[in-house]
């Protein structure tokens, strides 16, 4: 049976609202972002803007932490939770490797943080329209793109622009060579006495319990003397039990910081897929894929958020200048080339994680490793680092990847949102 102005055919009338130039799907990290960046200063004609994010609790992700390197002052600046120059590594024997940043400065933000003051700004702008509903389809029109929604109260409506950019997490991913999880839970403690050093990050501590496949670390990010969020990380196939998570967790906190009584205030968990899959920006004419879901995860480390600025800026740059919007590679593919190899030397055991993170930080300047894990390095700067890996085993594994199978590698619903 069809329904007449229903393109959804379930039986509902559907609002068609005025088109608009973009219309962006989701109000996480990167959808925010893309909106802040289409809605920055400098524009000659300020583009408008739908953007639409679910008000179900269910599909939405709870809060998170977001950490990224960047030199001087940056967007989101309000909402930094705190910035380090210092970083420490710890081997499995205990070796302490600690470098100093020069230029660039980790950061912290907490999602809460980054939406309330992005979503501020947006709501003051009068070409942003905010839309509180759920996407079910989005798909190529004549002349754009449309979004079909539902809002909480059942009401559908059709959001249509010229471009849609979409950044749902994505229910499996492509067919990749090597996937890993990198899966973790954290705690925000307080401690009764000084306990931290406020001023360096740990950032990967291998003094805890190594699994049999893949490695798993400690890291934790100092707030205060008395304030951190401590967190078990591990890189593996499967994620662990909540059971088990919480004990890796009190055998780090006691046994290894040491940090006597202490508070748990309030709780993290996560799981991102690590993955050498390459994935779609771009459905159709005028539909693209921003975020995780875009690639914008970097495959050997996980993190996300600067690739997702860089992006918003290009497209943001690209719609302001009349130009064909082609959304850029968030990574390099002689960056990408290098995560592969990696990913699957971890995979296989070839490569000991741990060792070789430590042996990494030992050798190069902490400075330097950051801006490879971002791209930022040129490419006599990776085959030094290249050199300062295990040369045979990686040697062995970038020999054999080309004749490897792409397999398939299902999401649950926790692993598709984080």
């Amino acid at each position: 049976m069809s329904h007449a102005g229903d393109p959804t055919g379930l039986g509902h009338s559907t609002v068609h609202g005025d088109a608009t130039d973009v219309v962006i799907v989701g109000g996480g990290a990167a959808g925010l972002s893309l909106a802040h960046a289409l809605t920055a200063p400098g524009s000659a004609r300020p583009l408008s803007v739908a953007l639409v994010d679910t008000p179900r609790p269910s599909l939405r992700p709870p809060e998170r932490t977001w950490c990224f390197w960047q030199e001087g002052p940056g967007d989101f600046d309000d909402a930094l939770v705190a910035s380090w120059r210092r970083l420490r590594v710890h081997g499995r024997d205990g070796e302490v490797v600690e470098g100093e940043l020069d230029t660039l400065r980790y950061r912290m933000l907490r999602s809460d943080g980054f939406e309330a003051l992005v979503g501020s700004r947006l709501a003051a702008l009068p070409h942003v329209r905010l839309v509180e509903a759920t996407a079910e389809t989005v798909r190529n029109v004549p002349g754009g793109a449309e979004a079909l929604c539902v809002t909480a109260g059942g009401d559908r409506i059709a959001l249509r622009g010229r471009h849609l950019f979409d950044s749902r997490p994505a229910r499996s991913l492509p067919p990749a060579r090597s996937t890993l999880l990198q899966h973790f839970r954290g705690w925000f403690v307080r401690t009764p006495a000084p306990a931290f050093d406020d001023e360096v990050v740990e950032l990967m501590d291998f003094r805890v319990p190594q699994p049999a496949h893949g490695l798993a670390f400690g890291y934790v990010l100092p707030l205060g003397p008395q304030d951190a969020l401590v967190e078990y990380t591990q890189f593996s196939r499967t994620p662990l039990s909540r059971p088990e998570y919480e004990a890796a967790l009190e055998q780090y906190s006691r046994d290894v910081l040491r940090l006597g009584p202490f508070e748990v205030r309030s709780v993290e968990a996560g799981v991102i897929p690590m993955t050498d899959a390459r994935f779609a920006r771009r459905v159709g004419a005028a539909v693209h894929r921003i975020g995780a879901v875009g690639g914008a995860t970097r495959p050997a480390t996980g993190y996300t958020f600067s690739a997702v600025q860089r992006q918003s800026k290009a497209v943001a740059a690209a719609l302001r200048d009349g130009k064909e919007v082609r959304l850029p590679a968030p990574h390099g593919r002689r960056a990408l080339a290098m995560d592969a190899v990696m990913l699957r030397a971890l995979d296989t055991g070839r490569v000991n994680g741990p060792d070789f993170f430590t042996r990494l930080f030992r050798r190069l300047p902490a400075e330097r490793v950051l801006r490879f894990l971002d791209g930022r390095t040129g490419l006599w700067e990776d085959l030094l680092l290249g050199f300062a890996t295990p040369v045979g085993p990686m040697l062995r594994t970038a020999a054999e990847l080309p004749f490897l199978p792409q397999k398939p590698f299902p999401l649950t619903r926790e692993e598709s949102t984080r």
